[in-house]
């Protein structure tokens, strides 16, 4: 009997520059979710806050994305990336070390068929976009040399401990059996609580910018939003490490998820406000991505739908109620009010996880069941005890990022502050973008004569300005 030997296409072959451990498809799909994660930053938050804000604020927001995408880039590549999931150091941190090494970039990666470089750069991306959602409570008034000591500072002593605990094999809550899908703990609760704590260290916006702090382009600020929605798949599908079914699902869940949750917040804004809000329309996008995040290849479609209609209620009732009543609330100035957006989405994501996770999607995800059953199949499988402990461990997750946001935060704000002030001089808040870079985003008819007050004049002479003579 002939045997025929089998043979590969020529294209699949293994070689040099494709090993036997790669698979081809799932690194080019990594690569591409990596930069559907990237255009969600840039540009997608920049034009997003650069329209949301006040005219006179639209340079120095967008430019605190662009910086902190930059700095988060190099920063992750340089130590960040094996801080948080290099060999083990401690059970809450990796060893310090360099991810620049071109024999190193080459290996096959802890996860996945692809090699380091892919995942170095797929983790960057979700670090920098972390930074940035911080930059979003910030905006309209901190002083941006303070920003860019912050970012490193923050990147190095918060999110690299955050992200070995919880997506390092070798992290104790990975230990533990928590379920972070993709990021609702490590991007959305560490952003939203550390947003809000920096927040407060900076300071206020002035009396009039939050007052009335109107939007200066809301098409822009659409724009930036459908490219943050859109993009989201690329931030939930990318994370099995593998083109899979359960990518698929994931892909799916978040957007039924964000679709549920904006309606349900136009419906709330139509029945309390009298008027459809394309403002509120947005935050109900984000909750839903955000609450959608830690679950999005773990629960069934309906679970989606039922969490979709969670997010887009209780942070529009923590925001909308609760914000407007509580006197701390209102002494901390969170310009896009991210603590609401995605602090608590996070925070409920991150809880419905503990409730409606399927066991043998969780199989399809982490490789074992373990202990991953969410609460509602825990009891209908009579595993009652796992369904709570996993419960449990979700909401211990929820406190450890919130203590350690609040003091590594703190901390660093406090140490930003011994070099230089963390806010911009009243003068300089009285202008906005041309006392803090000099440049404008529109010149608009009738600018000119708004800066031939007096007024404007002595500001921008307090603010260290120089008046042009054209």
């Amino acid at each position: 009997m002939n045997k025929t030997a089998f043979s590969m296409p020529l294209n699949l072959n293994p070689d040099q520059a494709s090993p036997d451990w790669m698979n081809k498809g799932d690194n080019a799909w990594q690569l591409t979710a990596a930069t559907l994660v990237g255009l969600q930053s840039i540009p997608g938050l920049l034009i997003l806050y650069g329209g949301s804000v006040k005219k006179k604020w639209a340079v120095n927001s967008a430019f605190m994305v662009l910086y902190a995408f930059a700095c988060v880039i190099l920063c992750w590549a340089a130590w960040g990336y094996r801080f948080s999931f290099g060999d083990k150091m401690i059970s809450f941190w990796g060893k310090p070390n360099f991810a620049l090494d071109g024999h190193y970039l080459m290996e096959q990666t802890f996860l996945g068929k692809f090699p380091n470089a892919t995942m170095v750069y797929f983790q960057g991306v979700f670090a920098a976009i972390t930074l940035v959602l911080i930059a979003g409570a910030l905006l309209g008034r901190m002083n941006f040399y303070a920003w860019m000591l912050f970012v490193p500072l923050w990147l190095t002593f918060s999110y690299t401990i955050t992200a070995f605990s919880i997506w390092c094999p070798d992290g104790f809550l990975a230990k533990m059996g928590i379920i972070d899908y993709s990021g609702g703990y490590v991007i959305h609760l560490s952003s939203g609580v550390a947003g809000f704590t920096a927040a407060y260290w900076v300071g206020p916006r002035l009396t009039q910018d939050r007052q009335r702090f109107p939007p200066n382009n809301i098409l822009l600020m659409l724009f930036g939003a459908g490219l943050l929605w859109i993009g989201w798949t690329g931030f939930n599908g990318g994370d099995p490490y593998v083109v899979s079914v359960d990518a698929s699902l994931a892909v799916l869940n978040t957007h039924i998820c964000t679709a549920a949750s904006l309606l349900t917040w136009l419906l709330l804004d139509i029945v309390f406000f009298r008027k459809p809000s394309v403002i509120g329309a947005v935050q109900g996008m984000i909750t839903g991505l955000v609450c959608i995040t830690p679950a999005a290849g773990v629960v069934q479609g309906w679970a989606a739908v039922i969490m979709g209609i969670c997010s887009g209620s209780i942070p529009w009732f923590t925001m909308m109620v609760i914000h407007k009543r509580s006197e701390m609330f209102q002494k901390v100035d969170d310009t896009m009010a991210v603590l609401h957006t995605h602090a608590i989405a996070g925070s409920l994501g991150g809880i419905l996880s503990g409730i409606f996770a399927v066991p043998k999607l969780n199989r399809l995800f982490y490789g074992t069941s373990g202990h991953y059953i969410g609460l509602f199949y825990g009891l209908a499988d009579k595993r009652t005890h796992d369904g709570f402990r996993q419960l449990g461990v979700q909401l211990v997750g929820v406190v450890f990022v919130v203590v350690l946001n609040i003091v590594s935060t703190s901390i660093i704000c406090v140490v930003v502050q011994i070099f230089m002030p963390l806010r911009m001089s009243e003068e300089e808040m009285e202008i906005g973008d041309e006392a803090a870079h000099g440049e404008e985003a529109y010149a608009i008819w009738g600018d000119e004569e708004e800066k031939l007050d007096p007024k404007y004049e002595l500001a921008k002479s307090k603010a260290g300005g120089q008046v042009e003579m054209v």
